[in-house]
């Protein structure tokens, strides 16, 4: 009997809140349907300062990512942010197991959208993503939420990264 399989690799399921996570999940449950497979990548917790080089790594590379936020804002919606008056920063939130990135204003600013202006003050950030992570037990729970059972796990050598295979009975 034929039966589908959803891929979800990389670690895009941890752009979701874990709320969110579980009715993207739900949604995928739903597509493959009984007899259904999922192969989905997830990152696991590690070390905060593993995390934080990652997320603001020396090549600048998830920086210039999260300030083009400000040139996209820019030419989509008509606004006029500097980006020399901001900079990148990304937080690990231990207590809720993600990372946090911001762009932090570097100087008092004021910037303007349809006929209204906001302030912002030097050392103010404007959250833009999340990234949770997951310990392995963790997501299994949450992908049971969503009506997955899971059938193997692999991670790589030093646990910083897994691969789970789930199915819908």
């Amino acid at each position: 009997d034929a039966f589908r399989v959803a891929f979800f690799p990389g670690s895009s399921i941890g752009n979701f809140d874990p709320e969110g996570a579980v009715d993207f999940l739900k949604l995928i449950r739903d597509l493959v349907g009984k007899g259904g497979c999922l192969l989905i990548g997830v990152d696991l917790k590690k070390d905060k300062a593993i995390l934080e080089a990652a997320y603001d790594d020396a090549a600048g590379v998830t920086a210039e990512f999260n300030l083009n936020l400000l040139t996209r804002m820019n030419q989509e919606l008509g606004m006029d942010f500097n980006r020399d008056y901001w900079r990148h920063k990304a937080v690990y939130n231990e207590n809720l197991g993600r990372i946090e990135m911001h762009l932090v204003a570097t100087r008092h600013q004021v910037v303007h959208l349809g006929g209204e202006s906001y302030a912002f003050k030097e050392g103010e950030t404007i959250h833009t993503e999340n990234s949770y992570k997951y310990e392995i037990e963790d997501f299994k729970m949450l992908a049971g939420k969503a009506g997955f059972q899971s059938t193997s796990v692999w991670t790589d050598d030093d646990h910083l990264f897994s691969v789970h295979l789930y199915h819908v009975e």
